[in-house]
């Protein structure tokens, strides 16, 4: 890209959802084309809005602190506003364009719906005043809408996009940045020794986004701390990822889900990882960049049909579900009381720690959806509430797969039964012990379904739905509404 000249331009960085220097497209581009300086605009109220985990806000504000230091030894002077929400994003950026005589705007693309419409709002917005702004696809290997079917439509089925996409990565794939070199301090020196970290010390501060010692432990800030655990993963234990993946008892996963969220690792740095280790007989790397596909699946998907970031299912038919509205059962569920050893563990899992394992998504949230028969909207908040991993995209594609009313979903008729997912994943009960202590006395058989006698002794809940009933119910919900079921309109997703 040939940016134009200016006399005395000075470039502006803005950091969103991308808090790293490696890899990094806006930042590369924009210490490329002049001297920079960056801004990163905390907005409590949106992430209020949006659902976002404390666990995850306290690790954004980790990660702003390291990137500071970062971008310092870069003489990139890191300056953090408080925007309340995104609609306080353009005058900030307004007043900074004219306090420090700012020509050129960088930042990376996100596909949410609100962060879409602020991004042409910032678009708009700046280059009426006569300023450039430069945006960039950071968050996918290749840019959402660049892939179509034959009809020019986008894929709904997952392995027909995945061939297209594998086929078109080659030549589509966005490149490798590498990191900045570091920039001429002359005309920046002034802004470099105002720098002021106030805000974030205040914030860092904050009561109520405190978290435990050991999740600060569990997920160390920094690009430094995201680049070694891709590392560690790739060269220890992704050559096993098909084989250990399902079982949360044992280290069979990357954990870097929680990275990706805020940007301290990318996709690309992800895929060149599983990508060198291509020659490996193994298909635990195969499958570990299946996975990233996938989240590049959802994401595209949220691009082309907004209408996801709105909690609307991508079946619209589905919405005529009779839902139930028993909160016992959901408040159950979200406390990791329903009687089902795995599906307890595993919301408790969610509650001490902040994150839960893959496996685990699936059989909690089939289980409220399918089991309780609560709207998958609930799920979906509650996980995203929690999460120290939330992603919109990833979180709405995983609800919605779960509960039948999403792009390429599990059929409604194939849904898991908890105890026998516990006997299979957990076959010695270890993940229940752990989390589920009341039950670790019980033996490797018991221990995933306790007789009632066992249930007093323990203390444990009964379980408060029966599997084969509930199931039973179910299904025939959803074979009523396939009797009326219509065909899918891409115009009520507002295509063009």
């Amino acid at each position: 890209m040939n940016l134009l000249e200016w006399d005395e331009v000075m470039n502006l960085m803005w950091f969103r959802s991308d808090l790293r220097l490696h890899d990094n497209p806006a930042l590369f581009h924009a210490m490329k084309n002049g001297p920079t300086i960056a801004v990163y605009f905390v907005t409590q109220d949106q992430w209020q809005k949006h659902n976002i985990a404390p666990i995850k806000q306290d690790f954004i504000l980790r990660q702003l602190l390291a990137l500071s230091n970062g971008l310092a030894e870069l003489n990139v002077p890191l300056i953090v506003l408080d925007a309340k929400d995104f609609s306080g994003v353009i005058p900030l950026l307004k007043n900074m364009c004219e306090n420090h005589n700012i020509k050129q705007i960088f930042f990376n693309e996100e596909y949410e719906w609100n962060e879409q419409q602020l991004s042409e709002q910032v678009y708009a917005n700046l280059t009426t005043l006569g300023r450039l702004v430069y945006r960039y696809h950071d968050q996918c290997l290749i840019a959402p809408g660049e892939i179509r079917n034959k009809q020019g439509g986008f894929y709904k089925v997952f392995t027909a996009f995945k061939k297209a996409y594998l086929q078109a990565l080659p030549e589509s794939g966005r490149p490798l940045y590498p990191k900045p070199n570091k920039q001429d301090t002359k005309n920046i020196q002034a802004i470099k020794e105002n720098r002021d970290q106030y805000l974030l010390d205040k914030l860092s501060s904050d009561e109520s986004l405190k978290t435990k010692e050991e999740w600060k432990d569990s997920w160390p800030a920094g690009e430094d701390h995201a680049l070694k655990r891709l590392s560690e993963f790739a060269n220890g234990y992704m050559e096993d990822y098909q084989e250990n993946r399902d079982y949360p008892s044992i280290q069979g996963t990357s954990k870097l889900s929680a990275y990706m969220a805020i940007g301290a690792v990318s996709v690309r740095q992800c895929y060149q990882e599983a990508n060198n280790l291509k020659g490996l007989e193994s298909t635990g790397v195969d499958t570990w960049i299946n996975e990233l596909i996938w989240r590049d699946f959802y994401r595209h998907l949220m691009a082309a049909y907004p209408e996801i970031c709105r909690y609307k299912p991508f079946k619209p038919h589905t919405d005529q579900l009779p839902w139930n509205q028993a909160n016992s059962l959901f408040e159950a569920w979200c406390k990791g009381k329903t009687g089902y050893p795995l599906v307890d563990a595993a919301m408790r899992q969610l509650l001490e720690t902040g994150w839960m394992h893959n496996r685990l998504r699936m059989v909690t949230a089939m289980f409220l959806t399918k089991h309780l028969f609560v709207d998958w909207r609930l799920g979906e908040q509650f996980f995203m509430q929690h999460l120290i991993d939330g992603d919109m995209a990833s979180n709405n594609g995983g609800w919605q797969w779960s509960a039948s009313t999403g792009v390429d979903a599990v059929p409604y008729f194939r849904i898991f039964n908890p105890t026998r997912q516990s006997q299979r994943f957990d076959a010695n009960g270890d993940f229940i012990r752990k989390y589920v202590p009341e039950l670790k006395s019980l033996d490797n058989k018991s221990i995933h379904q306790p007789s009632k006698q066992q249930i007093m002794q323990c203390g444990y809940v009964a379980p408060i739905v029966d599997h084969k009933l509930a199931v039973a119910q179910t299904k025939q919900h959803f074979k009523q509404l396939s009797e009326l079921q219509t065909h899918f309109e891409p115009a009520e997703y507002g295509l063009s």
